[in-house]
């Protein structure tokens, strides 16, 4: 695996992140996805890459130019998006922001005081529809009602890997990090340019606190080490930084000779039979990278849609279901090496000859592997 490039991408307005959702019919409401999908930064950095090295974009998006290392649109090259996170500046220091995993319960008490809970798998003679051998059980000594919209920080994540719980120091509330400022947008005319009358909707713009941005990781080629982006739908200015990253990591000597572990997704899971991770066959039986290990539970919430604009052939892009980033799958009878498990974590869950090159160019399927607690 070639050398991991950090980019800080920070935004210097504000930024119109659209989902999957259609909108623009009068008296619809548009809202917007935070953090964006992972193509949105591929697509920004690429686009400011070939630019840069001077190439007929119009070549490029016909498929009559290619790129040193980003290849051409219908066969990427070898630059990959291997992360994108929320991050903050601290005080001239890249910290990484993790949306909590969905094995993390985030509670408050009487007091008002936050509580952070974690799911543990567990055998239950109880009949449900669960496919896996074990349920994946909150503990708790009384009923408590969980909160949304909190982001654990660095070392939130770092304790995560390793096993621990993080604490409430070490989780922020999302409305630290941005706010939302609605937005009215006009219907037009597309022959004449004009405005349609009657046709008003509302847009969410997000507006992302001082010192919060993006971090960005890529491997395979050489993203701009400064200068401006266009990032999201509308092209809103960013500016892009080169910096050095310490990521997270557990022991993965530890992991590979406890063999059992459980793996989390960083990015949207396109995996062929739906939430289940690439590699696991009908018997639950993982096998990927020369990993070998058991399916046992997992905590996947509901299924999410992927498309975007596919700015080469002017046209959307093909309408996914994917399993969400923070999904968490736990493994026993682990049979892999530390030098494995770390791979997995650089290379994605793709097999070879990979499902689709493009998505794993712009980010998708990343995983953490952590300790199973």
């Amino acid at each position: 695996m070639s050398l991991t490039e950090y980019r800080y991408i920070e935004p210097l307005d504000v930024l119109f992140l659209r989902g999957n959702k259609l909108f623009g019919d009068p008296g619809s409401y548009g809202e917007s996805l935070i953090p964006p999908w992972p193509s949105v930064a591929a697509g920004a950095i690429r686009s400011r890459m070939l630019a840069d090295d001077g190439v007929d974009l119009n070549a490029f998006a016909a498929g009559n130019s290619s790129h040193a290392t980003l290849g051409t649109p219908a066969q990427p090259g070898s630059f990959m998006l291997q992360g994108f996170t929320m991050a903050r500046n601290v005080s001239g220091q890249v910290e990484l922001l993790m949306a909590p995993p969905s094995d993390l319960v985030i509670s408050k008490d009487d007091q008002d005081n936050l509580q952070v809970s974690r799911l543990v798998p567990q055998l239950i003679d109880l009949l449900s529809s669960f496919v896996l051998p074990m349920l994946p059980v909150l503990a708790q000594s009384e009923r408590k009602k969980a909160v949304s919209g909190y982001w654990l920080t660095q070392l939130g994540w770092q304790a995560y890997l390793t096993g621990q719980i993080p604490t409430a120091a070490q989780v922020i509330p999302s409305s630290d990090l941005w706010g939302i400022d609605p937005r009215v947008g006009i219907g037009m005319n597309e022959s004449t340019g004009s405005v349609e009358d009657g046709k008003l909707f509302s847009a969410q713009a997000v507006v992302l606190k001082r010192d919060v941005g993006f971090l960005a990781a890529v491997t395979g080629a050489a993203p701009p080490v400064d200068g401006l982006l266009r990032l999201g739908g509308d092209g809103r200015a960013a500016s892009i930084i080169e910096t050095k990253v310490h990521m997270p990591e557990p022991d993965y000597a530890a992991i590979a000779a406890s063999k059992r572990c459980c793996i989390v997704l960083t990015s949207p899971g396109l995996f062929p039979d739906g939430w289940k991770l690439t590699g696991v066959d009908t018997d639950n039986r993982f096998n990927l990278g020369g990993i070998s290990a058991r399916l046992v539970s997992a905590c996947v919430p509901r299924a999410e849609t992927i498309s975007g604009w596919d700015l080469a052939r002017r046209e959307p892009k093909p309408a996914q279901r994917v399993a969400p980033t923070g999904s968490v799958y736990w493994l026993d009878d682990l049979q892999a090496t530390p030098e494995q498990l770390r791979k997995l974590t650089e290379s994605g869950l793709w097999s070879e000859p990979c499902e689709d090159a493009s998505r794993r160019a712009e980010g998708f399927n990343r995983c953490a592997i952590g300790v199973w607690i």
